[in-house]
């Protein structure tokens, strides 16, 4: 018979939920408290990211040749969205968030769409219902994105205390 040994499970710590969640934490209540200037310092965050992972991308072609057309592309796009995130902060803080709320606004209504026509297939209201709200949410959003992009730092700030609260928890329970 021969002994064989398993690995040992990494398990992770129990003080990186946790710092996790105090940061969401206090991200949610910045969010909360200071809207516009949290956005403008979330977004330039958010740029910067873009840009070294759109440099680490390009880098990552001369390790791994599989895709190389997609890592260049993507990360061309990566460094230029990143620079110019950076150069035009206010500016950024507007669109970046516009733009999401169009694409929310338009998976809202292709979602909704696809509800309303399986509710119909299926006879089941419920869900014809809840996809016609869906369409309606969103021609609601392309139609006036500045309304969600009012309501996006809080909605962003209420799920980071609630996503903050859920990661203390799950660290104290480990």
């Amino acid at each position: 018979m021969v002994a064989t040994t398993l690995p040992a499970q990494t398990q992770t710590p129990r003080w990186l939920p946790m710092l996790g969640g105090i940061a969401a934490l206090i991200l949610g209540a910045l969010m909360l408290t200071a809207p516009g200037e949290t956005s403008v310092v979330v977004i330039q965050c958010l740029g910067l990211y873009w840009l070294v992972a759109g440099i680490f991308s390009i880098v990552s072609i001369f390790l791994d040749r599989t895709s190389w057309g997609w890592k260049l592309l993507g990360g061309m796009l990566g460094i230029m969205a990143g620079i110019l995130i950076v150069q035009h902060p206010l500016w950024s803080t507007v669109l970046v968030p516009t733009i999401l709320i169009a694409v929310i606004g338009m998976l809202g209504m292709g979602l909704g769409i696809a509800g309303i026509i399986q509710g119909i297939s299926s006879k089941s209201w419920g869900v014809g219902i809840l996809g016609g709200l869906s369409v309606l949410f969103g021609l609601a959003l392309l139609f006036n994105p500045l309304a969600g992009v009012v309501a996006l730092p809080f909605l962003l700030g209420f799920m980071a205390i609630l996503g903050g609260i859920g990661s203390i928890v799950a660290a104290l329970r480990m």
